[in-house]
């Protein structure tokens, strides 16, 4: 993500109402104007047409992100972090699936704003999984009353989202527990209590010497592997993927295709052989 983007995504929350007004006041675009837009980005890597894309669906990242509000998160940063699944999503539209790309937007925003309702909701996460995590979301919106679930109730939510039973109820105790001190408070004057905090038993599984060690060989073993796989590419596909992928500073597709006088589309082309070259030959290290 370019500076410039990234400013884009920035949302202070001294200023939410001036930047409420602000992304209201950019124009909608009709189909023919964002077809044009995504055109010249798909096909010629435009920025200016990205920048015009985004702030014409920054007032829909608003929108979504209000839908949010019951986590008791700020909406500045549900916004935020709707902008960046806006950018991924403009990033990867493609003009010719025929759909706008609000109906392609949406779900890379809510995706954005969910993780980052999980990562800081609780400080221990309610959900891990892909299951868990739509279980977490929609039984937040099932759940009418603050009282626990009864027996029909858990019955209910259970085959209205495909999930069994049990899971219901451990995803309801989920939500119902509370956040708990990692180490013992410095007040407590009761030194057989303190020592029950998790500080005292969790055991440190990062100081394994074996499991780093397995680490370590198995990245300098993929580093070789991959490196031998690209070694096996003729140069120009070899210059080709170290520029769009290794190099710091990634080269566009015309950037290339003007160093070797071909289209961007061939440059394409080629990038996508390479790629499933690399593929064949590292298997399951990409």
């Amino acid at each position: 993500m370019s500076k410039e983007m990234y400013s884009m995504a920035v949302v202070s929350q001294d200023s939410i109402d001036s930047y409420l007004r602000s992304v209201n006041s950019y124009p909608m675009l009709t189909v023919a104007e964002e077809r044009e837009l995504a055109e010249r980005l798909h096909y010629k890597e435009e920025i200016e047409a990205a920048k015009e894309l985004i702030l014409s669906h920054l007032r829909f990242v608003v929108h979504v992100a209000r839908g949010y509000s019951g986590y008791g998160l700020p909406l500045a940063d549900l916004i935020q972090e709707g902008n960046v699944g806006l950018m991924k999503a403009v990033k990867r539209f493609n003009p010719e699936v025929g759909v706008r790309l609000v109906s392609f937007a949406v779900h890379w925003i809510k995706a954005e704003i969910h993780e980052y309702v999980l990562r800081n909701w609780r400080i221990v996460k309610v959900a891990t999984t892909k299951a868990q995590r739509k279980l977490f979301f929609n039984l937040r919106k099932n759940k009418k009353r603050l009282g626990w679930f009864n027996n029909g109730e858990v019955e209910a939510v259970a085959k209205d989202l495909g999930v069994a039973p049990s899971e219901v109820r451990e995803m309801e105790a989920r939500l119902a527990a509370q956040d708990s001190t990692f180490e013992a408070p410095a007040e407590d004057d009761d030194r057989d209590m303190a020592f029950t905090a998790p500080v005292y038993y969790l055991e440190d599984k990062q100081s394994d010497v074996a499991y780093s060690l397995e680490e370590d060989n198995w990245e300098d073993y993929t580093n070789n592997r991959l490196a031998n796989a690209i070694a096996t590419l003729d140069e120009r596909s070899q210059h080709i993927v170290q520029s769009r992928w290794l190099a710091d500073e990634k080269a566009t597709l015309q950037e290339l295709a003007d160093t070797y006088q071909v289209s961007a589309e061939r440059i394409r082309q080629l990038e996508k052989n390479a790629m499933k070259k690399l593929k064949d030959a590292v298997g399951d290290v990409l």
